[in-house]
């Protein structure tokens, strides 16, 4: 028979693996910022190379969690320890990072491609062992018969504390104290310490007393049901969709409202913060708070797509910013709501890490590739919708019913007028702020007054979003062009004289309405190859003027 464990021990458990999983998130989000500063200069400060970087580490990140969840498979509790301290110190020996020999200029397309080849051969090995910390150590201290065993995600909060810690820090204190070769051994110091804590992790998880009464514990999980493949696919969903839109926001703000350096730090140390929130035994901002204030939100940056960017820089930054932080919590809210027993917890990993996968593919790579504009952004403002969970009985249920023929009759009573001229078109487009801002707040009552399914409140936020894009605010536009170096298009100036090659708030090369139109005769080459020229040199001229800053 097992003896139970001190609460000296149970201490010396708990603080161990606290700071393990800690300094592995510390240093998983700290290479990020680290490592993209030295890949930089070989693209510019292009928002695109975030993109693509995220693209990455939330692809290896998957590989982290898979690999941690095919480990705790095996029966033997010493195997999965040496074979992860094994891995650990292989990347050790990789050490310190640098960007590998035969990759140091890109090519003259395929950005996107070299870039993730880029971060692959240079860190990939390192990342991969970092991310399959944060569930390994989890599903070991299940193993250790620590009384919070049965449930561990109290620890996924510490690992996102530490990640929000080391986004915040690095622009702070790291990035302005520290030249790029200390920050680089730094680090490389910190993997070292890092091995040292997950030994000592091992040495308490092969020497603790406890552990056939966890493994009771565990088959007690066992009588708990298993996740259903529909409830994975909605994991996956609710993972997806705060993904794709940290990358739609910041590529937003990054583009259409300021292209700062480091913007990028902001919404995401918000998006780990959420999930430093909502796995808390007490969160500071209870669920159902958040669900409340998402429609509000989703409103919000609807009417902040109307407005746009112009009129108060901060507010707009700050309002896409909050807003996006409600709508994460509330999709957080609902992963930390349905999470399974102790005995599945590295399979709600990976669901979530897939999703944040999903999300990062699409509005990473397909998206630029797809659209000619950041129509992510509200493709997946609209998604957040189907995010809530499913609702008691709505309210007013006779009106109810009446609902939908309402809505459509909405519809096209605001499209309508755009396929027509005259006073009725002029009004609605000098309107559109109004307009769609009461589509936008009509979705939010609609949850808040009536707790409407999520459903209708979906189709009533594309209704607002497809009027947006039927009355652009930017009437000079003549087409726009969509590369890795960001979104481009053509503006007519008031007079009409020159046409105006815009990248996001940037003012390039006007051009003579007259050469443009002899541009456009028979014969020539087309509207859309001019810009996709204009906007390719665009990005030329950017790398160029980052190469000479190197020299």
């Amino acid at each position: 028979m097992t003896s139970e464990p001190s609460a000296s021990r149970n201490r010396l458990v708990l603080v161990v693996y606290t700071a393990a999983i800690f300094v592995s998130a510390l240093l998983l989000f700290s290479v990020q910022p680290l490592f993209t500063k030295m890949v930089l200069p070989r693209l510019g400060g292009s928002p695109a190379v975030w993109s693509v970087a995220m693209v990455f580490f939330q692809s290896l990140l998957l590989g982290g969690y898979a690999y941690a969840h095919l480990l705790m498979k095996l029966k033997r509790r010493v195997v999965p320890v040496a074979v992860h301290l094994v891995l650990l110190v292989v990347a050790l020996l990789t050490l310190p990072l640098a960007i590998r020999s035969g990759w140091g200029e890109p090519p003259t397309s395929g950005y996107a491609v070299w870039l993730l080849g880029l971060f692959a051969v240079s860190i990939g090995l390192p990342f991969f062992a970092l991310a399959a910390n944060n569930p390994l150590l989890q599903a070991w201290f299940v193993r250790t018969g620590h009384p919070n065993g049965p449930d561990p995600y109290f620890l996924y909060a510490s690992s996102n504390i530490g990640s929000f810690l080391a986004l915040l820090s690095y622009p702070v204190l790291l990035e302005p104290m520290f030249t790029l070769r200390t920050q680089n051994l730094i680090w490389t110091g910190g993997y070292g310490l890092l091995i040292a804590l997950i030994a000592a992790c091992g040495v308490l998880l092969l020497r603790s007393p406890a552990y056939a009464a966890a493994r009771d514990s565990q088959a007690d999980d066992a009588k708990a049901l298993a996740p259903s493949w529909p409830r994975r696919a909605r994991w996956i969903f609710l993972a997806a969709v705060p993904s794709g839109l940290l990358i739609a926001v910041t590529a937003h703000i990054s583009t259409d409202v300021a292209a700062a350096p480091l913007l990028w730090v902001l919404p995401l140390s918000l998006y780990l913060l959420t999930w430093v929130l909502v796995f808390q035994s007490r969160p500071l901002l209870p669920h159902k708070w958040m669900l409340l204030a998402q429609p509000l939100a989703i409103a919000g940056v609807v009417i902040l797509l109307a407005v746009g960017g112009e009129q108060n820089l901060l507010l707009t930054l700050g309002g896409h910013q909050l807003c996006f932080f409600i709508i994460a919590m509330a999709c957080h809210g609902e992963l930390a709501r349905t999470r399974p027993a102790a005995k599945y917890l590295t399979g709600f990993y990976v669901a979530l890490s897939f999703g944040g996968m999903v999300g990062g593919l699409f509005a990473g790579l397909i998206a630029p590739f797809t659209f000619s504009w950041i129509a992510e952004y509200p493709i997946l403002l609209a998604l957040a919708a189907l995010c809530r969970p499913t609702g008691g009985a709505e309210r007013l249920p006779r009106w109810s019913a009446w609902y939908w023929p309402f809505l459509a009759v909405l519809a096209v009573a605001l499209i309508a007028p755009s396929y027509s001229v005259g006073d009725i078109f002029n009004w609605f487009d000098d309107h559109r702020v109004w307009v769609i801002g009461a589509v936008g707040v009509l979705s939010a009552l609609l949850a808040l007054a009536l707790n409407a399914n999520r459903w209708k409140i979906f189709a009533t936020v594309v209704v607002a979003l497809v009027v947006l894009r039927t009355y652009p605010s930017d009437d000079g536009r003549v087409e726009t062009v969509r590369s890795f170096f960001g979104v481009h298009k053509i503006v007519v100036t008031p007079n009409g004289q020159y046409h105006v090659l815009m990248h996001g708030t940037t003012i390039h090369a006007p051009r003579s309405s007259r050469m443009t139109t002899a541009r456009r005769s028979p014969g020539g080459p087309s509207r859309s190859a001019t810009i996709t020229r204009m906007a390719v040199s665009g990005g030329r001229l950017r790398r160029s003027a980052s190469a000479r800053g190197r020299r």
